[in-house]
């Protein structure tokens, strides 16, 4: 058991089972522990901040993100399973952490009909979904974004072409870091964040 699990309380480990309920959502697979830490080496996130995590599964990015961050963070969830999975983490996490869990939320909804919070600032996406979700999800974050004016970022976690092609190319954010995890994992080029921002002001 990965060392954070068991200072956490938490049950992340192992895919998803079972049959997807749409063709356009994918599997769900974690975002490695490892990965994470090297993240939070280049890229700061603060207890300020409000993190999203589309896809979260049964919640690691949220839990490590609060207990590490001190940020509120939500996890979007349509597997029924695997969101009841994340809210038993919360009983474990508030158990063996004994922190404040008011700022960890989870929603079992489809990405596209989460309603943005005003406070929210950081989207992050490892793979969720297809381009027409995502396309669908962003669209929402920007609307968001000018509508309460702030500035938001977009992490990508082993990032589709397609998604870097329509952020770059179809959407006001610009990349602001790359931080690769090629060294922990593989010599694979995929092994790596993307971090896009949008800053919207008056």
């Amino acid at each position: 058991m990965n060392d954070y699990e068991k200072k956490l309380g938490i049950h992340t480990i192992g895919e998803q089972k079972g049959f997807l309920k749409s063709i356009h959502y994918h599997r769900y697979e974690p975002t490695p522990y490892e990965a994470i830490e090297e993240l939070l080496r280049h890229y700061e996130i603060k207890s300020g901040d409000g993190v999203v995590d589309f896809g979260c599964g049964k919640g690691r990015l949220n839990f490590l993100l609060h207990y590490l961050c001190d940020a509120t963070v939500s996890g979007i969830e349509m597997n029924e399973l695997l969101y009841n999975e994340a809210l038993n983490n919360v009983k474990r996490y508030k158990a063996s952490t004994k922190r404040n869990v008011g700022n960890i939320h989870f929603h079992c909804c489809l990405a596209e009909e989460y309603m943005i919070d005003p406070r929210d600032t950081i989207f992050y996406f490892f793979n969720p979904f297809t381009i027409q979700i995502f396309i669908k999800v962003i669209n929402l974050i920007m609307q968001s974004a000018y509508e309460a004016e702030r500035t938001v970022d977009t992490v990508l976690y082993y990032p589709s072409t397609d998604y870097i092609f329509y952020l770059e190319n179809e959407t006001g954010f610009e990349l602001v870091k790359e931080v690769s995890v090629q060294s922990i994992f593989s010599d694979n080029e995929n092994e790596r964040f993307l971090i896009y921002r949008l800053e919207v002001s008056s």
